[in-house]
């Protein structure tokens, strides 16, 4: 059974029982069973019925997610992954930090992070950085693209479902955010010992790393793979 109750502006939805387990020996139809999904959290199976927009289905047993009905969630991951993938270049292009004492200035682009491990004899910590920082976020939002313009426009598209797979199977490792605070929290340290000089390349950085939490949290994980299902069945 679902729920819904008005919460502010928007409808919160409660998925209260699944009906994955017949009543007096009925057997359940094809869109009872089309509607049986599993908690990502804690695996219980519910009957989720077909949300309005702005309703959210949460479950009953440990409070997770189900699902979020937007009507624009494909477009504004759209656009947040293009202006993502227009500050990573000057993210990487232009110097990112630097550091003044004594009035020797020494700047380093985000690149040089992992070149520097290499020259220190580091060169798996290095691999992990340049992997986990530039590598690693690229490919997750040219995912998104590659998702989002074929479901926009409505077509089926052979790459659709392991791109779908890649996507939210990868994002587990997206430490975008956790670089962004180990940064600030150095650079607070640092700063006691010389000045720190913040280049371009910091703020672009920054930029694409809301740019792409803000594109991957629009694409609902459920809705996305209903989509995807909707245009492969045309």
């Amino acid at each position: 059974m679902l729920m819904a109750n008005e919460q502010g502006m928007g409808r919160h939805s409660s998925l209260r029982n699944s009906t994955s387990v017949p009543k007096d020996g009925m057997e359940l139809t094809k869109d009872q069973i089309d509607r049986q999904i599993a908690c990502h959290e804690c695996d219980a199976l519910l009957d989720l019925k077909p949300l309005t927009k702005g309703q959210r289905a949460v479950c009953p047993r440990c409070g997770g997610l189900i699902q979020v009905a937007r009507d624009d969630h494909l477009t504004r991951a759209l656009a947040f992954a293009i202006s993502g993938l227009l500050l990573l270049p000057i993210a990487n292009a232009y110097p990112f930090l630097g550091f003044e004492r004594g009035g020797l200035e020494n700047m380093f682009r985000l690149p040089q992070a992992a070149q520097i491990l290499f020259q220190n004899d580091a060169q798996f910590l290095g691999i992990i950085i340049l992997v986990l920082i530039v590598v690693l976020p690229a490919v997750l939002l040219a995912l998104v693209l590659g998702l989002v313009i074929p479901l926009i426009r409505g077509r089926n598209a052979p790459w659709l479902i392991p791109a779908g797979r890649l996507l939210y199977g990868m994002n587990t490792w997206n430490m975008v955010e956790v670089f962004v605070l180990g940064v600030i929290v150095s650079l607070v340290k640092i700063m006691k010992l010389a000045t720190v000089v913040i280049g371009i390349s910091f703020w672009a950085y920054i930029g694409f790393a809301l740019c792409l939490i803000g594109a991957i949290s629009h694409l609902d994980r459920l809705s996305v793979w209903q989509a995807i299902d909707r245009v492969s069945s045309r």
